[in-house]
């Protein structure tokens, strides 16, 4: 096991099984140096544990949930990171983490939901795991997923 596996382990989020696709793209590319992961959702055994949009209120999907939505997110982009370099201590930095949060017009807390994975990322890598980040609200996401994040890393 990779240290920065045993660091997942360590955390309690061990790293998953890779979800499939759910249209027609590849989980990830390696271009020069760097890892592109396509969006990964939140699914946890194949399933999204929660769906909706973000928000207060009834029948919303609570900024706090989002938020550790956004985590698992990052930890299924690890899965498709480590299915095209093989070992996750190849990863020398976190270059940015892009992620989109479906929610209602009034919610501006998006940078607050995807702190989810940038907080993991930092838990995770360290000082490496600093990055540039976008946090951006959208009106619906695949499978009316509430979460979605991409990363770009670097390796070595």
């Amino acid at each position: 096991m990779s240290k920065i596996e045993a660091k997942l382990v360590e955390l309690g989020h061990p790293l998953p099984e890779l979800a499939k696709p759910v249209a027609a793209y590849v989980p990830a590319v390696i271009s020069g140096n760097l890892v592109f992961t396509s969006g990964q959702l939140p699914f946890v055994n194949g399933h999204l544990p929660a769906t909706g949009k973000v928000g207060m209120g009834d029948e919303l999907v609570d900024p706090a949930l989002a938020k550790d939505l956004a985590r698992q997110c990052a930890l299924n982009a690890l899965a498709a990171v480590k299915t095209v370099i093989g070992d996750l201590d190849r990863i020398t930095r976190v270059v940015k983490v892009v992620g989109f949060v479906a929610s209602v017009p009034e919610f501006t807390g998006q940078p607050g939901v995807i702190n989810g994975a940038s907080e993991f990322l930092g838990a995770v890598f360290g000082d490496a795991g600093a990055h540039a980040r976008s946090a951006v609200g959208v009106p619906v996401l695949p499978l009316d997923s509430a979460v979605e994040v991409e990363l770009i890393v670097e390796f070595k």
